[in-house]
């Protein structure tokens, strides 16, 4: 007979309520801070939707009425220096930080509406409507505010998106040495994103000083939460993680607040991530001024309900009845923030010329210069003023025979030894004595506390590092082991890293290197073997080089770590055991972005090749000797960074080009460069350009359908003598 014995969770899991007592006991500047706070949002909120109904917002309108209590008595204890992000409903939370971040401690009284209060509600009604005095210029509007200084490192409208990110600022608070921690603000709907799950267990894994903030408003759009989850008690989550969880009534904000701090104290204290998981509802629909009732998913006596257990109202009551605030008081301190936004209002808007009474319009002044419109996709590489760069027909440095692999690993220690800001991390990076191709060996045997292996959890890893350098204070390193792998996290490298820069406003580095290696010719097949060019170089936030040898390993890996830009370096494996010319101790010299190589030249044809494909060009070269040509190797794959000084000079003088790739000409990275030089350089073309690619397929396991689905020398060969030939 089997026996069964009853297992408890490692960590606590505690529903959390206030008794009459914690009301009498609270702190008068603290109901004041929080019931001045909350009705602000409030009438901001009241506000936006006012302007969506009259056309002045263009997008969503994500209002936070009813879910005020959450965000206020989790951030009123917070400190600048705290970090928050959150989701494409976030208003509320921005608001509280930055709010916080600007207002004077309370003083016995309702804050006044200061110059600096008035500056944060403009500023932020301004990013609603996509104007430029907005945060982030107007960019980001409704779903995407971010002000750094006051701790608010930008809302998401990717559900789950932001919450691998704040794993990123927590590790940097820890790493730094403070005990500042970060607060990740989603819904529901985000509990069942892998994305968030997989955050779960690495903060817990790491004890990070993280609280995941589950605004549990019942609804994601209109599925309720029970029919979404088998358990719709969602910290119930963090059981499974070892991690301790709060459950709160959400409409309470002293509930919010008691167990905030009982969480903050966990977490400042080091010992590790929490879960808090606040009851809220929304009382509108998921966007716009309409209640859930009016699409049918939700009953006008559940809104009711809610309505009569509003945060607001419950902090009213309870500072009036403490004589914290009179009624009075309470009544012109509306007023007075309703007269600010309209006054506010009327700066920004303007009667519209024609329509009917009452009709406004944005005032043309107010809109971004169309001109910005590309401005700030990424940096100006000014960061990089002042680089010693070299090429190795000038350099002045010992060379010798080096293994590709070999400096790779070295050049990575030595610039850690140089900033020890960058830190490495992916899976496995941190074993095999040197990850499993000995990448980082070398930084492994000099710092393995900023070697971190990561479980196998693409997105949380990925987004962490975005969030590492979003915040800036340190400068991580991203191993993908197979350049397959970045599409599991495709929403935290495309969506999340490249767009962040300009999404804010245009201002904020990412200053993150992801390295990844193609393996196309190994026999792991068709997920581990795809060449990633032709879709990384469509996102115009990365900046994407594919070293060729040694030498330009070394320069092109020292420009990417100190650009302020997302790059992603392209490693081949064919070439990391094989040899080449490269530096015996100088490791510092750099190479420029959007410098190509020509390594061969004649006057037949351009050549325009990439990582391990510029070799077998120049074997396929000596097989054709009949052939003169130009053989560039691009280096520099991404738009910004192209050298089509290099491009134009060489076709003006062949008039021929082929392009050489190895992989699947499905995802052609080959496709879009014959397309730009078309358009740019027709002129000088003696006939259309020519490809070597890869198959249409991907690489198979079997050797024999593997070397069918990818270019190697001899498909070069082939195209070089039909050249010849025509």
């Amino acid at each position: 007979m089997s026996t069964h014995r009853k297992l408890a969770a490692q960590s606590p899991w505690v529903e959390l309520a206030p008794s009459r007592a914690d009301w009498d006991a609270a702190d008068p500047d603290l109901l004041r801070m929080m019931l001045i706070q909350t009705l602000w949002i409030r009438v901001f909120e009241e506000y936006v939707l006012q302007l969506a109904t009259e056309g002045l917002v263009h997008g969503p309108a994500h209002s936070s009425i009813g879910q005020e209590g959450g965000a206020v008595g989790s951030i009123v204890s917070l400190r600048s220096t705290d970090f928050v992000n959150g989701s494409h409903r976030g208003h509320h939370q921005f608001l509280a930080k930055a709010l916080g971040h600007v207002m004077p401690p309370a003083d016995g009284r309702l804050s006044e509406l200061s110059e600096d209060v008035r500056t944060v509600l403009y500023r932020t009604l301004a990013e609603i409507c996509g104007l430029a005095d907005g945060f982030c210029r107007g960019r980001g509007g409704s779903m995407h505010l971010q002000w750094r200084e006051a701790g608010a490192m930008g809302t998401n409208a990717i559900v789950g998106g932001g919450v691998p990110q704040a794993l990123g600022f927590a590790f940097n608070q820890r790493h730094s040495g403070t005990d500042g921690v970060t607060v990740t603000y989603f819904g529901d709907g985000a509990v069942n994103i892998g994305s968030v799950l997989e955050s779960f267990n690495l903060a817990a894994a790491w004890k990070l000083p993280v609280c995941f903030f589950i605004e549990n408003n019942l609804y994601a759009v209109s599925t309720p939460v029970d029919k979404a989850t088998g358990e719709p008690r969602l910290s119930a989550r963090g059981l499974g993680f070892n991690i301790p969880s709060w459950r709160v009534d959400g409409m309470d904000p002293l509930a919010v607040h008691l167990a905030m701090n009982e969480a903050l104290e966990h977490m400042r204290s080091g010992k590790g991530p929490v879960i808090v998981e606040a009851e809220v509802y929304r009382y509108f629909h998921q966007n716009g001024a309409y209640p859930g009732s009016a699409f049918g998913y939700r009953t006008k006596a559940e809104e009711s309900a809610w309505r009569e257990r509003d945060p607001l109202e419950l902090l009213k009551q309870h500072a009036i009845r403490r004589r914290v605030v009179t009624g009075a008081e309470f009544e012109a301190k509306q007023r007075e923030i309703s007269d600010c936004l309209r006054s506010i209002g009327d700066g920004l808007f303007e009667p519209l010329p024609g329509g009917k009474p009452g009709q406004r319009r944005i005032r043309a002044g107010k809109w971004p210069d169309p001109g910005f419109v590309d401005v700030g996709i990424r940096g100006d590489l000014s960061e990089l003023r002042g680089s010693r760069y070299e090429e190795e027909p000038t350099f002045g440095g010992e060379l010798g025979e080096r293994r590709f692999i070999d400096v790779v690993s070295d050049v990575m220690a030595r610039r850690m030894e140089e900033d020890p800001s960058i830190v490495v991390l992916g899976e496995d990076v941190d074993g095999l004595k040197g990850g499993t191709n000995g990448a980082t060996r070398r930084p492994l045997e000099k710092f393995p506390e900023r070697v971190l292996g990561t479980p196998i959890s693409e997105n949380a890893f990925a987004g962490m590092g975005g969030g590492m350098a979003l915040d800036g204070r340190v400068r991580p390193v991203v191993e993908f082991m197979y350049a397959d792998f970045m599409w599991v996290a495709a929403d935290q490298i495309f969506n999340q890293i490249a767009k962040a820069r300009h999404m804010f406003g245009g201002d904020s580095p990412v200053p993150l290197v992801l390295r990844s290696k193609l393996a196309a010719g190994t026999g792991y097949g068709s997920q581990h073997s795809m060449d990633p060019a032709g879709v990384l170089t469509t996102a115009p936030g990365l900046r994407v080089v594919a070293p060729s040898n040694p030498f330009d390993y070394v320069g092109l890996m020292n420009t990417a770590l100190a650009c302020d830009d997302p790059v992603v370096v392209l490693e081949h494996v064919d070439l990391y055991a094989a040899t080449g010319t490269g530096p015996l101790a100088d490791l510092d010299y750099r190479i420029p972005v959007g410098k190509a190589a020509l390594r061969r030249q004649g006057d037949d044809l351009t050549i325009i090749a990439y990582l391990s494909m510029v070799g077998h060009c120049l074997e396929a070269l000596e097989q054709v000797p009949e052939l003169s040509a130009d053989l560039i190797d691009l280096r520099w794959l991404d738009r910004a960074s192209l050298d089509w000084d290099t491009i134009e000079a060489s076709v003006r003088k062949t008039n021929r080009v082929l392009i050489v790739e190895q992989g699947a000409v499905g995802t052609s990275y080959g496709g879009w460069l014959a397309d730009e030089i078309h358009r740019r350089l027709f002129d000088w073309l003696d006939g259309p350009i020519e490809r070597v690619t890869g198959a249409i397929a991907s690489p198979s396991i079997s050797k024999v359908l593997e070397r069918a689905a990818i270019a190697r020398t001899e498909e070069v060969v082939t195209a070089l003598r039909a050249r010849v030939q025509s």
